[in-house]
């Protein structure tokens, strides 16, 4: 039995500054990720040591330490979804979407290339967002522990792709 989804507005702002050449989007924030306040707060997502392996960095581990590492590295992060009901964390029961106004972004910082973190986001973003940015996304592989069927290793080979837009 299904259980009746709650609406949520999307509690945390996107990260990105002047300098940021690559756009990371994800669906929608996780219950712990919106109590944290911050993105992929689950310590089960491996977006952190996914990208922090990328990088050859250290993984972050403290909020702070998360925002300087994606800014260190020229990423932008928010999440496709602004609106919606959703029923826990769960990508699948996602229903009466508004989506992002990503120009927020766009219009501030020289932007290369978006990637989407898995399917739901790419789903939504090609949806509501490719039409209104000009900008094909990137589906990665996404890295939510529900992603069993990638490994750590094989997520980190599939993400390697995020080095080459901020290489000189």
């Amino acid at each position: 039995m299904q259980q009746n989804g709650q609406f949520i507005v999307h509690p945390i702002p996107p990260l990105f500054d002047a300098h940021s050449e690559v756009l990371v989007l994800g669906s929608f924030p996780s219950v712990r990720s919106r109590a944290e306040g911050f993105f992929y707060g689950h310590p089960q997502n491996r977006f952190w040591r996914v990208t922090a392996a990328v990088f050859a960095d250290a993984v972050p581990q403290t909020v702070p330490e998360k925002r300087a590492f994606l800014l260190a590295h020229h990423i932008a992060l928010w999440d496709v979804i602004a609106s919606c009901e959703i029923t826990g964390s769960s990508d699948s029961s996602i229903r009466h979407v508004t989506p992002n106004d990503l120009s927020v972004i766009l219009r501030a910082a020289p932007i290369r290339s978006i990637f989407v973190n898995g399917g739901t986001a790419a789903k939504y973003y090609e949806k509501y967002q490719q039409a209104r940015t000009g900008i094909p996304a990137i589906r990665l592989p996404s890295t939510s522990p529900a992603n069993a069927a990638w490994s750590f290793d094989r997520l980190c080979g599939a993400w390697q792709i995020l080095r080459e837009p901020s290489m000189k």
